[in-house]
């Protein structure tokens, strides 16, 4: 026989962004976490998993571990992606995000990595660092076309196909 226990929601037990006790000051209004949109509700911390899976103990665990499992693959095939052709990061982060769907961990991985994303983003459109950015890319065209220059003057300019062996 299944015997059901009354388990509280993981959601309820773990602190939000707004509790002094979570270590965040000067954090969020109510209702909204960190990196959220105004119109967005706040999502807490804690497991995804849906309510009945949840309340049974072994059930919960071994859906940890398949999401583990999924996740490790996941994230192996975005490192090997890395040195292979292919979106290693995009690959990586995905499988942060399914981990994310379970860990805690994972999930606050996840907003520290969209909010320096947003930061850089942000620091990118700056007018004065993109006027920095074009004339360092410029000079470097410069330095390059230089080299190139003096590379011709000095060995002359022979197309593989009129070398004769």
């Amino acid at each position: 026989m299944s015997e059901t226990r009354n388990v509280p929601d993981v959601r309820d037990q773990t602190p939000g962004p707004e509790d002094p006790a979570a270590g965040t000051s000067g954090g969020p209004e109510p209702g909204q976490s960190r990196g959220e949109g105004a119109g967005e509700p706040a999502k807490g911390l804690g497991s995804r998993a849906p309510r009945f899976v949840r309340e049974r103990r072994t059930l919960h665990l071994s859906w940890q571990v398949g999401v583990f499992v999924v996740g490790l693959a996941v994230v192996a095939a975005g490192v090997l992606m890395l040195v292979l052709p292919g979106p290693g990061w995009v690959v990586i982060f995905g499988g942060m995000a399914i981990w994310a769907t379970e860990f805690v961990w994972a999930q606050l991985v996840l907003r520290w990595t969209k909010r320096k994303v947003a930061e850089a983003a942000h620091k990118a459109l700056d007018p004065e660092v993109r006027r920095r950015n074009i004339i360092l890319t410029s000079v470097g065209l410069l330095v390059v076309a230089a080299l190139v220059l003096v590379y011709v003057i000095r060995f002359g300019l022979e197309l593989p196909w009129n070398i004769e062996e």
